[in-house]
């Protein structure tokens, strides 16, 4: 039996490390952090199954999450949806236009034991990109 193995089935052995999330949201349209965005966690067991909400919170003054607590042990994949509609809603832009293209911004990513996933996301009315930060 593997060493590895051996861990996984050792009553003594220590529980494995938790999962945790952070995130991020830079808008670069504007040069700053996006407040009062919300962001929601949800987390499953693997490909196939169900997804099951985990958390909700909103972006601080800088554009943070701090608040989302560690996954469930045996998460294999994660989901923070942001809901970015709203806040491109909240004022013109420099052409007096209102709102955004995307109403939600998904990431999906896989997770695994004693890691810190840190997923930014640089948004901007018509486009964004997302990243594993540290």
């Amino acid at each position: 039996m593997s060493s590895e193995r051996a861990a996984t089935t050792d009553p003594a052995a220590p529980p494995p490390a938790p999962v945790s999330v952070s995130t991020h949201i830079l808008d670069t349209s504007a040069g700053r952090p996006a407040a009062g965005v919300g962001v929601e966690l949800d987390v499953r067991t693997g490909g196939t199954a169900q997804w099951s909400s985990h958390a909700a919170s909103a972006t601080d003054a800088d554009g943070r999450c701090k608040d989302l607590p560690a996954l469930p042990r045996g998460t294999a994949h994660a989901r923070l949806t942001f809901a970015v509609g709203p806040y491109h809603s909240e004022g013109p832009d420099e052409e007096g236009e209102r709102g955004g293209f995307f109403p939600e911004v998904t990431v999906v990513f896989a997770v695994a034991p004693g890691e810190h996933y840190h997923v930014p996301l640089l948004l901007n009315p018509f486009g964004y990109s997302v990243y594993r930060g540290s």
